[in-house]
């Protein structure tokens, strides 16, 4: 009975201790969030320094090639999203007010339906007004386009932090080996060299798949003729990354603007292409490429998808799922917590554990 009660006490005071983090963690959001990007960046960006450092380049060469790197991406993706935003801008007034005729039109065709007339329904002429604001829907697109971009307004601080944590890297075996022991450093560095390969693994496949998907559906756009093909296409990449409903939240947008420009048909059409591309990638392509994938439920996906937002933000979301997977292997090696990550794991992965 007493060790029933010691096992209880231990069990409320690591969920105290849980609480106390997570509420931390959501209260340094601001601070948190360009860390924990600058260790990710580190993380991918270790595998070409570390193939630089092999070909005989110095150290501070392969980080400043690096850091040159990713200035040229960020450079390249700054420029479209910018460009593309500044110009969707400039149209959203008039944007809104083809929605209304639009909206118009829909409440006069409704109104004349004889099928409505006949059960007595009466359908208000400020009825789609009341429910779909124009305003909102393009407003409520700016706050998730500029929530994600102020991470470029914290980029310096991400790679000064990325850059200290390159040159430390080579390092810290050995600052973990005096610390700890050889046993306890031996085992600490496994785990944490598979914490950084399934998320080198995770990201690198997860880019590919959304660069396609991406890629589809800026085509499928502009054959449509629909304003700013690039900027849904380079949406559809970044939501990509959020689990579940990202590719959702991402269709959203271009879907009203075909319904604005061209009407139902085109709409329904460029729907039809997100849902193409999506289900082809989803279903398809990526479980061939990511075989056993990260070893998490789709439930603990979801959950962690809105436990991360809800902690971190925008960025949280797009995280997430990198984050749950540190977490999990971090737990699986103590025996005290290893069935917490065995309840977050997949049914494959218990297979492969088996």
């Amino acid at each position: 009975m007493a060790q029933d009660t010691k096992k209880a006490g231990r069990i409320l005071i690591n969920l105290a201790a849980f609480v106390i983090i997570v509420a931390g963690m959501k209260a340094a959001q601001n601070l948190l969030v360009p860390f924990i990007l600058s260790a990710f960046l580190a993380i991918l960006f270790a595998t070409p320094m570390a193939w630089l450092q092999s070909k005989r380049v110095p150290k501070v060469v392969a980080v400043v090639l690096v850091i040159l790197v990713i200035l040229a991406i960020g450079s390249i993706f700054g420029g479209l999203i910018g460009t593309s935003l500044v110009e969707f801008t400039r149209a959203v007034p008039r944007y809104e007010a083809r929605l209304r005729t639009q909206q118009a039109g829909l409440v006069g065709w409704l109104q004349g339906l004889t099928l409505l007339q006949a059960l007595g329904v009466e359908v208000a002429d400020q009825l789609l007004f009341q429910y779909v604001d124009a305003s909102k829907l393009f407003s409520a697109f700016g706050t998730l386009v500029t929530s994600l971009g102020q991470v470029l307004t914290n980029g310096a601080l991400i790679l000064l932090t990325m850059i200290f944590i390159l040159l430390e890297m080579s390092g810290f075996p050995a600052k973990m080996q005096a610390a700890f022991g050889e046993a306890e450093a031996t085992l600490a560095r496994s785990d944490l060299a598979e914490i950084a390969s399934s998320i080198r693994r995770y990201v690198a496949l997860k880019t590919v798949i959304s660069l396609a998907t991406g890629v589809g559906v800026a085509i499928w756009l502009a054959i449509l003729g629909v304003d700013f093909p690039v900027l849904w296409g380079l949406l559809a990449f970044l939501l990509n990354f959020i689990p579940n409903i990202g590719s959702f939240i991402a269709a959203i947008p271009a879907v009203l603007l075909a319904f604005i420009q061209y009407g139902w048909g085109n709409a329904l059409l460029a729907a039809l292409g997100y849902l193409v591309v999506n289900i082809t990638m989803a279903n398809l392509v990526e479980p061939r490429v990511m075989g056993r994938g990260v070893g998490l439920s789709t439930l603990v996906v979801f959950i962690s998808l809105v436990f991360w937002g809800w902690v971190l933000g925008p960025i949280g979301m797009l995280i997430s799922v990198p984050l749950t997977v540190i977490f999990r292997i971090a737990l699986s090696t103590d025996e005290s917590t290893r069935w917490i990550a065995v309840l977050l794991g997949s049914e494959r992965s218990l297979e492969a554990e088996a």
